[in-house]
């Protein structure tokens, strides 16, 4: 519990991931660093005056490694200490953050609190690490109030100077400090001398709501990326998966894809069997708007869903996260057409 004089109490968990990462002294290697000391490798934190409390898994998971039962664990984390603390700092793998922040904005129901998601593109333990700035500002944005509020009660990316919305993040480069992108919402916060939060677009605080957590994912989905010259038989294949729920197509421009027949009839067959297809967009920013052009009227007339301006890694964590949640095809396919945690715009 917070401390008389402390200025806020926070939980940092680390899963994993490079930011976490200092040369062992005897070995040379790379190892996990124990975070219950995490001010001697950061000893800025000091000067926060806050009361940081730590907890790691052991062991620690490669982002790549990352699937629904480690969001499970982290949910029930934040779950099980959720009064104790005033906000939330998970240090993650940077190649699925952008798919665990997703996830976690659907599971965390009626969130009132910063859970802010952070990492590094070098570990902790070098000179020219991004990872202290990642951290020292992920925490300070975790402790922020407005107005007595917290600042950002929701799931968020900070990386490289801005806070963006979970569900609206992609990664974009795994070479550079600015390795993540909002392509279709505006940052929720931009740092430099100060930090600007653009409170329009933050979401309000859930007062008087109490937090849920769902933790039942339904992972028989795939995702199938549109190309030029994509065959009959792949697409045949892929929508006879075993036990398949739920497609994502990845089309062209605003959600256009082949008009060939073949195309038209193996969708359609599929939806009359049940089957659940999303469109989404593969271009990096912009929005699936169905019935635009001739090359989506096709796909539009057969029943498939459109992901508006989802995030590939939104769509995957938000299609698995209402399969899970629903029996019902019409309530999966209700869900897909509202926001459920800020994650489509409506245009």
């Amino acid at each position: 519990m917070k401390k008389p004089g402390k200025e806020a109490s926070l939980l940092i968990i680390y899963t994993g991931g490079t930011i976490g990462m200092v040369h062992d002294p005897v070995t040379g290697s790379l190892v996990p660093i124990d975070f219950r000391y995490i001010s001697d490798h950061v000893p800025e934190l000091k000067k926060f005056g806050y009361e940081l409390h730590s907890v790691s898994f052991d062991p620690v998971i490669d982002s790549s490694n990352i699937d629904p039962a480690v969001w499970v664990r982290m949910a029930s984390i934040i779950e099980d200490r959720y009064d104790e603390f005033e906000g939330f700092v998970v240090l993650h793998g940077t190649d699925t953050m952008a798919y665990s922040a997703s996830a976690l904005s659907f599971m965390l129901e009626n969130l009132n609190k910063p859970v802010i998601f952070t990492g590094s593109q070098l570990p902790i333990g070098l000179l020219r690490t991004d990872g202290k700035e990642n951290l020292i500002t992920a925490i300070e944005i975790a402790a922020a109030k407005t107005n007595g509020n917290p600042a950002v009660p929701e799931v968020c990316i900070y990386f490289d100077n801005k806070l963006s919305r979970g569900n609206r993040t992609t990664k974009l480069s795994a070479e550079h400090f600015d390795a993540f992108s909002s392509p279709n919402y505006p940052y929720l916060a931009e740092v430099g001398l100060h930090i600007r939060y653009n409170r329009n677009d933050i979401a309000p605080p859930q007062k008087g709501s109490k937090l849920v957590v769902n933790k039942i994912f339904n992972t028989n989905v795939a995702i199938l990326k549109l190309f030029p010259g994509i065959t009959r038989n792949l697409v045949h294949s892929v929508l006879n998966t075993k036990n398949l729920k739920g497609l994502i197509i990845e089309t062209f421009g605003s959600g256009n894809a082949p008009t060939y027949d073949w195309f038209g009839e193996e969708l359609l067959r599929y939806i009359k069997k049940g089957g659940i297809i999303l469109n989404v967009t593969q271009c990096h920013g912009g929005s699936v708007e169905m019935g635009l052009y001739e090359t989506s009227r096709q796909m539009l007339s057969a029943g498939v869903v459109s992901g508006k301006d989802l995030t590939s890694e939104a769509s995957v964590t938000k299609l698995m996260y209402l399969l899970g949640k629903y029996t019902s095809r019409e309530e999966v396919i209700k869900g897909l057409n509202r926001s459920l945690a800020g994650e489509i715009s409506f245009l």
